[in-house]
């Protein structure tokens, strides 16, 4: 099944990198470039891509922004942020918005197509040491687990705790199976239960839920 890719970046020499990146592949096709958020979010409504590659600091709207309205839009693409800091405090905050993962532009060119293959897939792009990094900056300035967030946590059962805060600290679905002895399908099907009790839309919003509420 071929995948359409949005590009979106404000440098037009990183954008023609990535696209004959993508453009060698034979099941990726790029659909269009971006220079800018608005422009990002007016022909992701228009082309409907599967992903759209997003860079984060962009003239006119921030990739930020952008990310936030395409989702917001119930738009079925799917938001991969692209930064050249794997620090950078807009990428903790893209994710809060909606984005399914994030890479470093430096990213090699094979980790870029898996990358989008997962993306595509309705998979998270989580890198569990950058992710690591990333939340510890922004650790002290979150708020102590309570109210609306503790409450969704209080419906989870034993189990399911369990299988978040493995998700959490950037475990696989294998090695979270491997831990807790039970079988991969049983582990997806807990990730999918903890999906809808916490009203998150993917693994990387799983993440920072745990991280936000102190559960890792």
């Amino acid at each position: 099944m071929s995948v359409s890719v949005l590009l979106v970046d404000d440098q037009p020499l990183l954008s023609l990198g990535f696209r004959l990146v993508l453009e060698a592949q034979p099941d990726i096709t790029v659909v269009g470039e971006a220079g800018d958020g608005a422009q990002a979010i007016r022909m992701t409504r228009a082309l409907r891509p599967d992903v759209v590659l997003m860079d984060v600091r962009m003239p006119v709207l921030d990739g930020i922004e952008a990310t936030r309205q395409i989702i917001a839009s119930g738009s079925a693409a799917r938001v991969l942020i692209l930064t050249t800091f794997d620090l950078d405090e807009h990428v903790y905050a893209a994710l809060r918005a909606g984005a399914s993962g994030f890479l470093l532009k430096d990213v090699p060119p094979a980790g870029l197509i898996s990358a989008i293959h997962a993306v595509a897939g309705g998979h998270a792009v989580v890198a569990p040491a950058v992710t690591r990094r990333l939340l510890d900056t922004f650790l002290p300035h979150l708020p102590p687990e309570g109210g609306q967030a503790s409450s969704k946590t209080d419906r989870l059962t034993e189990r399911e705790r369990e299988v978040l805060v493995l998700v959490g600290r950037g475990r696989s679905n294998g090695e979270i199976a491997e831990e807790l002895h039970v079988s991969e399908a049983t582990v997806k099907a807990h990730v999918g239960r903890l999906l809808g009790k916490l009203e998150l839309r993917d693994r990387v919003q799983i993440v920072v839920y745990a991280h936000e509420n102190r559960l890792v």
